[in-house]
C-alpha cells in the first residue's frame, strides 16, 4: 500500500508541473481575504472581484472601515456575498485590534478570525507564510478519497490521513497537485477516468470499471 501511494504522488507530480495557487494576492491578508471569499465560487471569479477591490482596499485596516454594505455591493457576483462580506468586514476589525493589523501566523490565530476555517487557515500559512499545510477543500477531499490516499467522510481525518502519507516538505505541493487533478480531470460529475493517469492504481475507477 505504501509502495502504491507513493507511486500515485510521483505520477500526480508528472502530470502537473504547473500546480500552485491560482488565487491572485500580494499579502498574507489578500490572500486571506481571496481564499474567504473562494468557497463556493471559482478561483478565476474570485480574482475578478479582487482585482478592483485590493485598489481601494489593500490592507485590514482599509477594509476595517468599510460597513457590511459597502462590501457586498463590491462582492456582489461571488456566492454567499451577504455573509462573506459581514465576516471579512469582522476579520479585518479583529485582525487590526487583536493582531496589530497583520495576519497571525499559527492556525489558533487565523482560526480565531470570524469567517475562517481550519481549510482558509492551512492556505495561507502554506502559501503566504512557507509553513508544511494541507488545505482539504471539496477537490482535495473528493480525489483523495476516491485515489485511495485517504478514507474518511469527514474532513479533519483526510487532512490526518494526507499528513502520514505524503512527505511533510510535500505538503503544500500535494494540496495544490490534488486541487488540479480535481478541477482537470477527477471531477465530481462525470471525472475523465479513461484519460487518468493514474487510472491503474485508483479504488474509484477500478470500482466503476468493475
Amino acid at each position: 500500500m505504501q509502495k502504491k501511494n507513493k507511486i500515485i504522488i510521483e505520477k500526480l507530480k508528472e502530470m502537473y508541473p504547473d500546480a500552485k495557487c491560482e488565487l491572485n494576492y500580494e499579502t498574507p491578508f489578500q490572500l486571506l481575504v481571496a481564499t474567504v471569499l473562494s468557497a463556493q465560487t471559482t478561483d478565476k471569479k474570485v480574482n475578478e472581484v479582487t482585482k478592483e477591490l485590493f485598489k481601494d482596499y489593500p490592507d485590514a485596516e482599509s477594509f476595517a472601515n468599510l460597513t457590511q454594505e459597502m462590501l457586498e455591493d463590491k462582492i456582489r457576483v461571488i456566492g454567499l456575498y451577504r455573509n462573506k462580506a459581514k465576516n471579512l468586514v469582522l476579520l479585518a476589525e479583529k485582525i487590526r485590534n487583536d493582531f496589530g493589523g497583520e495576519v497571525p501566523e499559527t492556525m489558533e490565530g487565523i482560526t480565531s478570525l470570524p469567517g475562517a476555517g481550519r481549510k482558509t487557515a492551512n492556505v495561507v500559512l502554506s502559501n503566504a507564510f512557507g509553513i508544511p499545510s494541507i488545505a482539504v477543500d471539496t477537490h482535495v477531499f473528493r480525489v483523495s478519497n476516491r485515489i485511495g490516499l485517504a478514507n474518511s467522510d469527514d474532513v479533519y481525518d483526510v487532512e490526518m490521513q494526507l499528513q502520514k502519507k505524503i512527505k511533510k516538505s510535500e505538503w503544500t505541493l500535494m494540496h495544490h497537485v490534488l486541487i488540479f487533478h480535481g478541477r482537470r480531470c477527477c471531477t465530481a460529475k462525470n471525472p475523465k477516468c479513461d484519460n487518468c493517469g493514474i487510472k491503474e492504481y485508483c479504488k474509484y475507477f477500478k470500482k466503476v470499471r468493475k
